[in-house]
């Protein structure tokens, strides 16, 4: 039996929705296990099941089972049903983290996941690198595209704003000097000392990346970025240069791996992904959050700023938050009702 408008095998209409917890494995486009958990609120009056679910994005060496993810997942479920997940190469997932590049398949793989629990409505959170993906799997899978326009294949997208060319890159050593607003800038997040977050680096290029099967259901219907960078290759400050080292040495990947349980992809990008600046005005109409601390220690206000000004400003808000820090280890309690309201308001 089909629903209307599918297919056996994917139908269109709802399945039946899900009221209790569930851990699954999802499997991406390109092959790669994901673990991942669903968590219906408890809350007598929150968003009920088949309506609106927050499908989170941790920063660079977060997971699922990490304290600063739960807690913000404890304070969703206050609102709504909440999805957590870890990216590849991150705690009981398969593959190598590509810092942001290919983690928008394992993101797509979770909002397609909330659809075929019931949920009509989902909207994606993302922390540091996690905010990086949710803007970039905005724009690559969602409703800007227009309606003649197919998603493109991932090695078409994959560009840093200088060249469409394959670049085989070197990283920055740590102590170089910051790059200047010309070119792109690496960025991604916390390190061992202040919690999980974002944004990493190239090295040899692995070869092209297979084109995805645009996912079934995997556009979200509003995206919150919390603490993203804009551009790659950021090193302005003390805490990105130590991810770089984490990122690009091979003393650092080790120090990742087993000191973090983060293992990264030591082959890096062969192409830079498109950039989360260049990926923000490709989401509307669909509503896009952007919230940035004040007193950020890894990425300054200029890259809010500048995803704000490339977005469509009748879709985008900036949230320039007093007194925050970085991601998920500093939202406080009422910064995240807030984003939970804001959510429930804009899908």
């Amino acid at each position: 039996m089909t629903c209307a408008g599918g297919t056996e095998s994917a139908p269109r209409c709802p399945p039946a929705t899900v009221t209790r917890e569930r851990r699954t494995t999802l499997l991406t486009d390109d092959g790669v296990p994901i673990e991942a958990r669903y968590e219906p609120s408890p809350t007598p009056g929150a968003e009920p099941s088949g309506t609106l679910a927050l499908v989170l994005g941790h920063g660079f060496t977060g997971s699922l089972e990490r304290p600063a993810l739960r807690r913000v997942a404890s304070a969703f479920r206050q609102r709504t049903a909440v999805i957590t997940f870890s990216f590849r190469g991150h705690g009981r997932s398969g593959g190598r983290s590509t810092v942001g590049d290919r983690e928008v398949l394992d993101l797509a793989a979770a909002v397609a996941w909330a659809r075929r629990l019931g949920h009509r409505r989902v909207a994606t959170v993302g922390f540091s690198m996690g905010g990086s993906v949710v803007i970039r799997q905005a724009a690559l899978y969602g409703t800007g595209h227009g309606e003649n326009e197919e998603i493109r294949p991932m090695q078409d997208v994959h560009h840093g704003g200088r060249t469409g060319r394959s670049q085989r890159r070197t990283a920055p050593a740590p102590g170089d000097a910051p790059d200047t607003a010309s070119g792109p800038a690496l960025d991604a997040a916390p390190g061992p000392a202040s919690g999980p977050a974002l944004d990493a680096a190239p090295g040899p290029a692995p070869g092209p990346d297979p084109a995805p099967g645009r996912a079934p259901d995997a556009a979200p219907d509003a995206v919150i970025a919390v603490s993203a960078p804009a551009r790659w290759y950021y090193r302005g400050t003390a805490p990105m240069r130590r991810v770089h080292w984490a990122v690009t040495r091979p003393a650092g990947r080790l120090v990742s791996r087993y000191g973090l349980r983060t293992r990264i992809d030591p082959r890096g990008w062969g192409v830079d992904p498109l950039p989360p600046v260049a990926a923000a005005p490709l989401i509307a109409p669909t509503p896009l959050l952007i919230v940035h601390g004040d007193r950020d220690p890894y990425f300054p206000l200029d890259h809010p700023r500048m995803l704000a000004s490339a977005a469509d400003p009748s879709s985008t808000e900036l949230w320039i938050e007093p007194g925050f820090g970085h991601a998920e280890t500093a939202a406080s309690p009422a910064l995240l009702t807030r984003i939970a309201d804001w959510a429930a308001a804009h899908t």
